[in-house]
């Protein structure tokens, strides 16, 4: 099998040799050729990093059959995202493999557990739609407004721009073109020319 291997550090000045010789070690046991993706410097936050970016890239084009980590909070530290990408990864038919947790994908048990993994944050993804649907009818309930504050222009700055195109006013009030647009609608021609 062909096995990508992945290690990420957060700073520039540390150095992954740690995750890559356990690493090595356990693809060599296994006797699967490897190819490594190293980021370095790079928060496991951020959804987008060179390295792993270029890996996803070269799992859809196939060129690996087993992604493989040190730790799961190596590939990622946001659970959406790291549980999105597992699904990716396993969806164009590469298992994973990760050596802190133990799990094996290319095992039935492996797969189970990353199953269970994938389920509990299904479960917490849901349950955080649960709060804030609640608290937004709550806050309906209580008669204030959503959403952004309405902006206001004042009759004089209509004026004032009167004269150039919405794009333009926009720009020089510092507002959205659309703020300009419902604006100049809602008064009347009578009060733009006074």
């Amino acid at each position: 099998m062909r096995a990508a291997i992945y290690a990420r550090v957060s700073t520039s000045d540390q150095e992954p040799e740690n995750q890559l010789q356990e690493l090595r070690r356990y693809v060599e046991a296994r006797g699967w050729t490897a190819v490594e993706y190293i980021d370095r410097g790079v928060s496991g936050a951020k959804d987008r990093r060179p390295s792993l970016d270029r890996l996803v890239a070269d799992a859809r084009r196939r060129r690996f059959d087993v992604l493989v980590v040190w730790r799961l909070d190596r590939l990622g530290r946001n659970l959406k995202h790291l549980v999105t990408l597992l699904e990716d990864v396993q969806a164009l038919g590469v298992a994973f493999v990760s050596l802190g947790e133990g799990i094996d994908c290319t095992t039935a048990a492996g797969r189970l557990q990353l199953h269970v993994l994938g389920a509990l944050a299904e479960f917490e993804r849901a349950r955080i739609a649960e709060r804030v649907r609640a608290g937004l009818s709550r806050v309906r309930a209580s008669g204030k407004r959503l959403g952004r504050p309405a902006a206001n222009m004042a009759l004089a700055d209509i004026v004032r721009t009167a004269h150039l195109s919405v794009r333009e006013a926009a720009a020089a009030l510092g507002v959205s073109r659309s703020v300009v647009h419902r604006a100049r609608v809602s008064q009347k021609p009578a009060e733009l020319a006074s």
